[in-house]
Protein backbone atom coordinates (compact mmCIF):
# COMPACT_ATOMS: atom_id res chain seq x y z
CA UNK A 1 0.00 0.00 0.00
CA UNK A 2 1.33 3.70 -0.47
CA UNK A 3 -0.40 6.97 -0.46
CA UNK A 4 1.24 11.01 -1.80
CA UNK A 5 1.60 12.97 1.01
CA UNK A 6 1.75 16.31 -0.92
CA UNK A 7 -1.62 15.60 -3.20
CA UNK A 8 -3.27 14.44 0.14
CA UNK A 9 -2.30 18.25 1.71
CA UNK A 10 -5.16 20.29 -0.21
CA UNK A 11 -5.89 18.99 -3.35
CA UNK A 12 -9.16 20.61 -5.16
CA UNK A 13 -9.68 17.00 -7.77
CA UNK A 14 -12.86 16.35 -8.56
CA UNK A 15 -13.05 12.77 -8.18
CA UNK A 16 -16.82 13.04 -9.48
CA UNK A 17 -15.52 13.40 -13.14
CA UNK A 18 -12.39 11.78 -12.64
CA UNK A 19 -10.91 8.69 -15.66
CA UNK A 20 -9.32 7.47 -12.68
CA UNK A 21 -11.98 6.75 -10.68
CA UNK A 22 -13.76 5.45 -13.90
CA UNK A 23 -10.46 2.79 -14.49
CA UNK A 24 -11.02 1.76 -11.19
CA UNK A 25 -14.61 0.92 -10.96
CA UNK A 26 -14.15 -0.36 -14.38
CA UNK A 27 -11.36 -2.99 -13.00
CA UNK A 28 -13.21 -3.77 -9.66
CA UNK A 29 -16.27 -4.61 -11.45
CA UNK A 30 -14.97 -6.90 -14.53
CA UNK A 31 -12.66 -8.56 -12.10
CA UNK A 32 -16.19 -9.79 -10.50
CA UNK A 33 -17.58 -10.45 -13.40
CA UNK A 34 -14.37 -12.64 -14.66
CA UNK A 35 -14.38 -14.37 -11.04
CA UNK A 36 -18.38 -15.39 -11.73
CA UNK A 37 -17.47 -16.97 -15.31
CA UNK A 38 -14.60 -18.84 -14.49
CA UNK A 39 -16.34 -20.34 -11.41
CA UNK A 40 -20.07 -20.78 -12.20
CA UNK A 41 -19.41 -21.27 -16.24
CA UNK A 42 -15.66 -22.69 -15.99
CA UNK A 43 -15.23 -20.76 -19.20
CA UNK A 44 -11.52 -21.00 -20.42
CA UNK A 45 -10.73 -16.59 -20.32
CA UNK A 46 -7.23 -16.82 -19.77
CA UNK A 47 -7.18 -18.29 -23.45
CA UNK A 48 -8.81 -15.88 -24.94
CA UNK A 49 -8.17 -12.71 -23.36
CA UNK A 50 -4.98 -13.02 -21.08
CA UNK A 51 -1.60 -11.84 -23.05
CA UNK A 52 0.44 -14.88 -24.86
CA UNK A 53 2.65 -15.68 -27.48
CA UNK A 54 0.32 -18.84 -28.35
CA UNK A 55 -2.81 -16.18 -28.37
CA UNK A 56 -1.38 -13.64 -30.88
CA UNK A 57 -0.03 -17.40 -32.65
CA UNK A 58 -3.86 -17.62 -32.89
CA UNK A 59 -4.61 -14.33 -34.18
CA UNK A 60 -6.16 -13.39 -30.96
CA UNK A 61 -4.66 -9.38 -31.22
CA UNK A 62 -7.22 -8.09 -29.03
CA UNK A 63 -5.35 -9.90 -26.08
CA UNK A 64 -2.62 -7.06 -26.27
CA UNK A 65 -6.02 -4.87 -24.82
CA UNK A 66 -8.02 -7.21 -22.84
CA UNK A 67 -5.35 -8.36 -20.76
CA UNK A 68 -5.16 -5.14 -19.34
CA UNK A 69 -8.68 -5.80 -18.02
CA UNK A 70 -8.16 -9.15 -16.55
CA UNK A 71 -6.91 -10.02 -12.43
CA UNK A 72 -6.02 -12.89 -10.87
CA UNK A 73 -9.09 -14.86 -9.29
CA UNK A 74 -10.45 -15.66 -7.15
CA UNK A 75 -8.45 -13.94 -4.37
CA UNK A 76 -9.03 -10.09 -5.34
CA UNK A 77 -5.53 -8.50 -3.59
CA UNK A 78 -4.14 -8.47 -7.26
CA UNK A 79 -6.96 -6.12 -8.69
CA UNK A 80 -6.63 -4.38 -5.06
CA UNK A 81 -2.94 -3.46 -5.00
CA UNK A 82 -3.54 -2.10 -8.69
CA UNK A 83 -6.46 -0.04 -7.93
CA UNK A 84 -4.61 1.22 -4.90
CA UNK A 85 -1.65 2.38 -7.17
CA UNK A 86 -4.22 3.66 -9.94
CA UNK A 87 -6.06 5.55 -7.44
CA UNK A 88 -3.05 7.49 -5.31
CA UNK A 89 -0.90 7.92 -9.11
CA UNK A 90 -3.43 8.28 -11.36
CA UNK A 91 -5.02 11.30 -9.75
CA UNK A 92 -1.84 14.05 -9.97
CA UNK A 93 -1.28 12.78 -13.44
CA UNK A 94 -4.89 13.12 -14.73
CA UNK A 95 -5.29 16.46 -13.16
CA UNK A 96 -1.80 17.54 -14.86
CA UNK A 97 -2.31 16.42 -18.22
CA UNK A 98 -6.12 16.26 -18.67
CA UNK A 99 -7.96 13.58 -19.63
CA UNK A 100 -7.25 12.66 -22.86
CA UNK A 101 -3.53 12.21 -22.00
CA UNK A 102 -3.78 10.67 -19.35
CA UNK A 103 -5.90 8.16 -21.38
CA UNK A 104 -3.63 7.99 -24.11
CA UNK A 105 -0.40 7.32 -21.28
CA UNK A 106 -2.35 4.24 -19.67
CA UNK A 107 -3.55 2.44 -22.66
CA UNK A 108 -0.23 3.15 -24.58
CA UNK A 109 2.02 2.03 -21.37
CA UNK A 110 -0.10 -1.17 -21.29
CA UNK A 111 0.15 -1.53 -24.84
CA UNK A 112 4.05 -1.65 -24.84
CA UNK A 113 4.22 -2.68 -21.59
CA UNK A 114 2.31 -6.09 -23.06
CA UNK A 115 4.30 -6.07 -26.62
CA UNK A 116 7.95 -5.91 -24.53
CA UNK A 117 6.33 -8.85 -22.43
CA UNK A 118 5.64 -10.57 -25.58
CA UNK A 119 9.20 -10.25 -27.18
CA UNK A 120 10.97 -11.18 -24.25
CA UNK A 121 8.85 -14.30 -24.10
CA UNK A 122 9.53 -15.21 -27.88
CA UNK A 123 13.59 -14.06 -27.58
CA UNK A 124 14.28 -15.88 -24.20
CA UNK A 125 13.47 -19.20 -24.69
CA UNK A 126 13.91 -19.41 -20.56
CA UNK A 127 10.53 -17.34 -20.02
CA UNK A 128 7.79 -19.80 -20.67
CA UNK A 129 4.93 -18.17 -21.78
CA UNK A 130 2.59 -17.65 -19.49
CA UNK A 131 -0.86 -16.18 -19.63
CA UNK A 132 -0.36 -12.55 -18.79
CA UNK A 133 -2.83 -10.15 -16.86
CA UNK A 134 -3.57 -7.33 -15.31
CA UNK A 135 -3.31 -3.71 -15.21
CA UNK A 136 0.38 -3.04 -13.77
CA UNK A 137 2.11 -2.00 -17.10
CA UNK A 138 -0.34 1.09 -17.71
CA UNK A 139 0.04 2.30 -14.39
CA UNK A 140 3.76 1.33 -14.66
CA UNK A 141 3.18 4.10 -17.07
CA UNK A 142 1.54 6.51 -14.25
CA UNK A 143 4.06 6.02 -11.96
CA UNK A 144 7.02 7.29 -14.95
CA UNK A 145 5.05 10.13 -15.66
CA UNK A 146 4.33 10.73 -12.07
CA UNK A 147 7.84 10.67 -11.36
CA UNK A 148 8.72 12.78 -14.02
CA UNK A 149 6.13 15.61 -13.51
CA UNK A 150 6.77 15.50 -9.31
CA UNK A 151 10.31 14.13 -8.65
CA UNK A 152 10.30 15.37 -5.26
CA UNK A 153 7.07 14.27 -3.78
CA UNK A 154 7.39 12.12 -0.99
CA UNK A 155 5.37 8.58 -1.08
CA UNK A 156 4.44 6.63 1.50
CA UNK A 157 4.89 3.15 1.00
CA UNK A 158 3.56 0.30 3.33
CA UNK A 159 5.94 -2.52 3.50
CA UNK A 160 4.69 -5.57 5.84
CA UNK A 161 2.89 -2.71 7.40
CA UNK A 162 5.95 -0.36 8.22
CA UNK A 163 5.92 2.73 6.13
CA UNK A 164 8.67 3.80 3.93
CA UNK A 165 8.66 7.12 2.89
CA UNK A 166 10.68 7.59 -0.40
CA UNK A 167 10.90 10.50 -2.90
CA UNK A 168 9.11 9.74 -6.48
CA UNK A 169 12.28 10.11 -8.55
CA UNK A 170 13.58 7.29 -5.99
CA UNK A 171 10.91 5.08 -6.35
CA UNK A 172 10.86 5.18 -10.43
CA UNK A 173 14.56 4.15 -10.30
CA UNK A 174 14.16 1.24 -8.17
CA UNK A 175 11.27 0.02 -10.14
CA UNK A 176 12.92 0.18 -13.34
CA UNK A 177 15.95 -1.85 -12.03
CA UNK A 178 14.13 -4.84 -10.36
CA UNK A 179 11.76 -4.67 -13.61
CA UNK A 180 14.64 -4.66 -15.76
CA UNK A 181 16.28 -7.58 -13.65
CA UNK A 182 13.28 -9.25 -13.52
CA UNK A 183 13.27 -9.31 -17.34
CA UNK A 184 16.15 -10.82 -17.93
CA UNK A 185 16.02 -13.36 -14.49
CA UNK A 186 12.42 -13.71 -14.43
CA UNK A 187 11.27 -14.53 -10.81
CA UNK A 188 7.88 -14.59 -8.30
CA UNK A 189 5.68 -15.26 -12.10
CA UNK A 190 5.56 -11.78 -12.49
CA UNK A 191 5.45 -10.36 -15.61
CA UNK A 192 8.89 -7.57 -15.04
CA UNK A 193 9.18 -7.19 -18.92
CA UNK A 194 5.70 -5.48 -18.90
CA UNK A 195 6.18 -3.62 -15.92
CA UNK A 196 9.76 -2.29 -17.68
CA UNK A 197 7.71 -1.39 -21.10
CA UNK A 198 5.25 0.75 -19.06
CA UNK A 199 8.10 2.47 -17.31
CA UNK A 200 10.26 3.18 -20.35
CA UNK A 201 6.09 4.01 -21.79
CA UNK A 202 6.25 6.23 -19.27
CA UNK A 203 8.98 8.24 -19.68
CA UNK A 204 8.51 8.33 -23.76
CA UNK A 205 5.20 9.42 -23.18
CA UNK A 206 6.22 13.02 -21.21
CA UNK A 207 10.02 13.36 -23.15
CA UNK A 208 8.59 12.95 -26.47
CA UNK A 209 4.51 13.07 -26.31
CA UNK A 210 4.01 16.13 -24.19
CA UNK A 211 7.31 17.98 -24.79
CA UNK A 212 8.17 17.18 -28.09
CA UNK A 213 8.41 20.93 -29.01
CA UNK A 214 9.61 22.41 -25.66
CA UNK A 215 12.69 22.27 -23.07
CA UNK A 216 10.64 20.92 -19.88
CA UNK A 217 13.44 22.73 -17.42
CA UNK A 218 11.86 26.38 -19.16
CA UNK A 219 8.53 28.10 -18.55
CA UNK A 220 6.31 26.48 -20.49
CA UNK A 221 2.00 26.00 -20.20
CA UNK A 222 2.71 22.79 -18.67
CA UNK A 223 5.32 23.79 -15.88
CA UNK A 224 3.29 26.82 -15.35
CA UNK A 225 0.51 24.73 -14.37
CA UNK A 226 2.70 22.43 -12.27
CA UNK A 227 4.03 25.28 -10.03
CA UNK A 228 0.60 27.39 -9.66
CA UNK A 229 -0.63 23.94 -8.40
CA UNK A 230 2.25 23.94 -5.65
CA UNK A 231 1.98 28.05 -5.45
CA UNK A 232 -2.44 27.57 -4.71
CA UNK A 233 -1.44 24.89 -2.00
CA UNK A 234 1.19 26.46 -0.26
CA UNK A 235 -0.65 29.88 -0.27
CA UNK A 236 -3.87 28.27 1.11
CA UNK A 237 -2.04 25.91 3.96
CA UNK A 238 -3.11 28.60 7.12
CA UNK A 239 -4.71 32.07 5.30
CA UNK A 240 -5.85 33.29 8.84
CA UNK A 241 -2.93 33.36 10.39
CA UNK A 242 -1.14 35.04 7.19
CA UNK A 243 -4.22 37.48 7.51
CA UNK A 244 -2.64 38.34 10.65
CA UNK A 245 0.66 39.60 9.32
CA UNK A 246 1.30 42.77 7.53
CA UNK A 247 1.10 42.77 3.86
CA UNK A 248 3.98 42.88 2.03
CA UNK A 249 4.68 46.22 -0.09
CA UNK A 250 8.15 45.83 -1.55
CA UNK A 251 6.68 43.17 -4.67
CA UNK A 252 4.14 45.61 -5.61
CA UNK A 253 5.98 47.37 -8.27
CA UNK A 254 7.42 44.29 -9.91
CA UNK A 255 5.73 42.91 -13.25
CA UNK A 256 4.71 39.88 -13.39
CA UNK A 257 6.99 37.66 -14.79
CA UNK A 258 10.30 39.50 -13.12
CA UNK A 259 7.96 38.90 -9.77
CA UNK A 260 7.72 35.38 -10.64
CA UNK A 261 11.08 34.56 -11.56
CA UNK A 262 12.94 36.83 -8.28
CA UNK A 263 10.52 35.86 -6.22
CA UNK A 264 8.07 32.84 -6.60
CA UNK A 265 10.88 30.55 -8.50
CA UNK A 266 13.39 30.31 -5.36
CA UNK A 267 10.24 29.68 -3.04
CA UNK A 268 8.67 27.13 -5.25
CA UNK A 269 11.81 25.45 -5.81
CA UNK A 270 12.30 24.87 -1.51
CA UNK A 271 8.65 22.92 -1.68
CA UNK A 272 9.64 20.54 -4.37
CA UNK A 273 13.34 19.79 -2.37
CA UNK A 274 12.16 20.30 1.48
CA UNK A 275 7.94 20.37 1.29
CA UNK A 276 4.82 23.42 1.84
CA UNK A 277 5.99 22.77 5.63
CA UNK A 278 9.17 24.58 5.33
CA UNK A 279 8.03 27.92 4.04
CA UNK A 280 8.01 30.79 6.26
CA UNK A 281 4.91 32.93 6.69
CA UNK A 282 7.05 35.72 4.61
CA UNK A 283 7.47 33.09 1.55
CA UNK A 284 3.67 32.40 1.82
CA UNK A 285 2.55 36.36 1.77
CA UNK A 286 5.00 36.65 -1.76
CA UNK A 287 3.02 33.00 -2.88
CA UNK A 288 -0.23 34.70 -2.42
CA UNK A 289 0.71 37.96 -3.60
CA UNK A 290 2.17 35.95 -7.10
CA UNK A 291 -1.31 34.30 -6.95
CA UNK A 292 -3.37 37.54 -6.69
CA UNK A 293 -0.93 38.98 -9.52
CA UNK A 294 -1.58 35.88 -12.01
CA UNK A 295 -5.46 36.55 -11.11
CA UNK A 296 -5.41 39.61 -12.97
CA UNK A 297 -3.77 38.80 -15.61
Amino acid sequence: MLHDREYMRGSSFDSSRSLTVTLIITLLVLFVVQACLMFYAHLPLDDWFALSVEGLKLHRYWQLLTFQFMHSVPWPWHVLFNCLALYFFGRSVEETLGRKRFLALYFASGFFGGALQLLTTWALPQHADIPVLGASAGIMGLIAAFAILFPMRDITIFIVFIPVNIRAQYLFWFLLGISAFGTLIPFDGIAHAAHLGGLLMGVAFIHWGVNSTRNWSEWNPLRRKLRREQMIRAATINPAKLRRRPQLHDTQDLPSEEFISKQVDPILDKISAHGIQSLTDRERQILQAARAKMAKR
